[in-house]
Order: C-alpha cells, then sequence, then structure tokens
C-alpha cells in the first residue's frame, strides 16, 4: 500500500493520508514505548500482568507505534505479560527485549508468537567498558556474537531491532563496524542508545550524521535508526530531539520518564515538542496528544507515585500559574504565558493559582466565579487582606476568600459560575 516516488535512483517513501490515517514515511517519527519493560526497572515501578495490560491499552489508545512488552528471560511473570499482552493489543507492534544468547532469543520469540506485529529486539554492548568487565569478551567475539544472534532472530520474525549497548561511550570505528555487521545479518532498526545518559545533544546528533554517512546501506536499505536516552544529566529529551533532526526515525521514551536510575527521555515531552515546534523539526507522529495526561494518570494510579509537581506537560502545575504578572497576561491572552493549550494535552484547563503573588486581577476572576462582584474600592480593600492572609497561609482556599470579604459583598452574592478552575 506504500507509493513511493523515484528520486536519485533510489526509491524513496513520501507521506500518505488515508482519511485519519498517516502511513509511514521519512518524515515520521516513530514511538517506541518501553514503560512496561525499562520503565519498569524502575525502582517502585514494579506491574502485576493485569496492571501491564491496562497501561497496554492506554498505550494503544495513545497511539505509540511499538510497545516493548518486556523482557521474556527475566521470569516467568515478565514472559507471561507479554504473550497476554499479544493477545489483547492489535495496533501497536509488540515487541520483546533479548540478549544476544539463543536461549533468550528463543524465549523472546516464543513470548511474540501470538502478536499480529511482532518485533524481536536484541542487544549486546559494544563499549570496551562493557565488553572487558561485564561480559569479559574481545570485540570479535562481539562481532561474531551480533551476527549470529541477529540471523538466528530474523529466521523467527521478520522485524528485528539490535541496540549496541553503551553506544555513546564506544569507540566510534568499532560501533560503525557493530552496526553495519548487524544490518548485514537482518536488523531492519537498529537502536544506539545513551545507556548511561552520558551523551550531550551535539555529540548524540553527530553520532548518528557518522553512521549514515559510513554505512550508505542505512539510507539504501530504508533501515530506521532509533535513539534511546536516559536522563542522568538531565538530557534525555534534548538527546532524542537532536538524534531526530540527525536522521533518527523511532525514538525510545517511557510514560513520565520513567526507567533506570533518573530513568527514560518523558514520552509525553517529547511527543509535545515536535508538535508545538513542527516548524522547526519538520517530523510527524502518531501520538493522540489529547490523551498524554490520561496515560500519565493511568501509570500514576498503578505504580506508587506520580510525576513531580513542576514535570513538563503532565505535572500539577504544568498549566498552574501564581505570579500576579503572570496572572494578568493570562487573563488577557492565554498565548503570553502558555505555548499550549491545556486542552491538546488532555489537561482539563489553566489552574490560576492564588498566592502571595498573586495580584488584584485573578483575584477579583476567582470571586467573581464564586458569584461576588466587586467595586474597584471593594478589590483593593479585600486585596489587601488577600495579601495579608497569603503570607500566613500557604494555600488559599475559596472558604478563604469568602471569609475576608465584607460583610455587605457576602449578603449580595449572585450565583456562582458553574464550573470553577
Amino acid at each position: 500500500m506504500d507509493e513511493t516516488t523515484q528520486s536519485a535512483g533510489k526509491v524513496c517513501p513520501r507521506k500518505v493520508v488515508l482519511g485519519k490515517v498517516v502511513l509511514m514515511t521519512q518524515d515520521h517519527v516513530v514511538f517506541f514505548d518501553t514503560t512496561l519493560r525499562d520503565g519498569e526497572q524502575s525502582p517502585g515501578c514494579s506491574m502485576t500482568t493485569q496492571e501491564k495490560l491496562t497501561l497496554a491499552h492506554a498505550l494503544e489508545d495513545l497511539g505509540v507505534d511499538v510497545i516493548e512488552a518486556g523482557f521474556a528471560m527475566a521470569s516467568e511473570g515478565d514472559f507471561a505479560a507479554i504473550a497476554t499482552i499479544t493477545q489483547a493489543i492489535r495496533k501497536p507492534k509488540i515487541a520483546s527485549l533479548a540478549r544476544a544468547k539463543q536461549e533468550d532469543i528463543e524465549m523472546a520469540a516464543r513470548s511474540i508468537q501470538f502478536a499480529d506485529r511482532p518485533r524481536l529486539h536484541v542487544f549486546l554492548a559494544s563499549s570496551d567498558l562493557h565488553l572487558e568487565y561485564k561480559l569479559k569478551i574481545s570485540r570479535q567475539e562481539a562481532l561474531d556474537r551480533t551476527a549470529e544472534s541477529v540471523r538466528l532472530a530474523r529466521s523467527l520474525v521478520d522485524d528485528v531491532e539490535f541496540s549496541p549497548e553503551d553506544a555513546t561511550r564506544s569507540d566510534r570505528d568499532f560501533l560503525v563496524e557493530m552496526v553495519r555487521v548487524a544490518i548485514e545479518a537482518g536488523a531492519t532498526t537498529i537502536n544506539m542508545p545513551d545507556t548511561v545518559g552520558y551523551t550531550t545533544p551535539e555529540e548524540y546528533g553527530q553520532m548518528f550524521r557518522e553512521v549514515r554517512e559510513r554505512i550508505p546501506a542505512v539510507d539504501a536499505q530504508n533501515i530506521i535508526l532509533s535513539a534511546h536516552c536516559h536522563d542522568d544529566l538531565g538530557l534525555a529529551v534534548a538527546n532524542s530531539l537532536a538524534a531526530i533532526q540527525a536522521g533518527a526515525r523511532q525514538v525510545e521514551c517511557a510514560i513520565n520518564g520513567i526507567g533506570e536510575r533518573a530513568g527514560n527521555a518523558a514520552l509525553e515531552e517529547i511527543a509535545a515538542a515536535l508538535y508545538v515546534r513542527r516548524d522547526h523539526f519538520g517530523v510527524n507522529t502518531s501520538i493522540n496528544l489529547e490523551k498524554l495526561y490520561p496515560t500519565s494518570e493511568v501509570l500514576g494510579q498503578i505504580i506508587t507515585f506520580r510525576p513531580s509537581p513542576n514535570k513538563a506537560i503532565v505535572g500539577a502545575n504544568a498549566f498552574a500559574h501564581e505570579s500576579g504578572i503572570h496572572q494578568h497576561g493570562m487573563l488577557a491572552n492565554p498565548l503570553c504565558y502558555e505555548i499550549m493549550t491545556p486542552s491538546l494535552v488532555g489537561v482539563a484547563h489553566t489552574h490560576l493559582v492564588l498566592g502571595k503573588h498573586s495580584g488584584r486581577a485573578a483575584l477579583r476572576h476567582r470571586l467573581e466565579q464564586l458569584g461576588f462582584t466587586l467595586t474597584r474600592e471593594e478589590l483593593q480593600q479585600t486585596y489587601y487582606r488577600f495579601v495579608a492572609l497569603a503570607d500566613r497561609k500557604k494555600n488559599i482556599y475559596d472558604q478563604d476568600l469568602v471569609k475576608i470579604l465584607p460583610e455587605t459583598i457576602r449578603e449580595n452574592r449572585r450565583e456562582p459560575v458553574a464550573e470553577l478552575d
């Protein structure tokens, strides 16, 4: 069904839109969600099979392209969860992780045998540090194992992803050679992870550009390059976006950014960035942005914690304003201080928080919502009382506002607005 155009002697996919279905093109970024696998490895984030299935349904509704359902060899529970998900989820591809070992790969293949669109994800370390101290094998042994494992995986499924673990701390020449071997053995997606959150956006982008330049088969065979970043230096999302700019067309991420140590790149942040700055990135995705906050809430209900209040996109304060200057601007035009509407990502509305930094405009707005209309003089009098209260009390509630109003105003209250912030 893919349509193509001829360009410079090569067949290049172009964008095709059928109704609301966007077929994958070179401008389409595949969202590979690893919340159920790498995300679950975060302390306090362990999930039962039923909980994984619940989240998998939410991820399907969100529009992710690939769900990494687990690491089949890790435990019987992981195997069962993957198998259960493959029988219930139909739209996304279902991936199962495996080390570059025969028993891992065969176990992973069995876990996804009922998937409509199965993927085997095989990984092997590429950095000298990992090869010497963790695996205790030579570079040549690593190359041989890469070829053998990818060939085995490809004999079991058509869609094989290979990841050279710790790619960003690997010798570049050896990394390129390992990627070349994996492609020749049949890998269709090459993921180059920043396993320990070590790299910077400029370095990471350059790695993708160099691999594309030095391995012509990447573009000639439409091999998808993938980014997988960790947040140890707080750069996971920035690095992922840099990789996309350098030609990566798959990004591996997790809801709320959960994952090993400081976590994975946050799916909601990457999706929102690609949409809000689509003029800059020029790519499309299948993500239903309105499902970002609801999906975050589903995860928060399953695991032991929700995101930090100041977390971008889905944090409790992501669309909250307390500063008087900001509140005044928001009431005049929300674009003054918000680059996206809350409804875009599934949040009900902006929240103007009343505190000691708030101004008269926000106070008047809230009182009007509560059914009180004040003259300028009454507002000024009430504002002084409000500031004095806010200096003593961290959280100001509606009943607090009513109490500081003059009695004559309370007696003349009209019907309040039906829906309050």
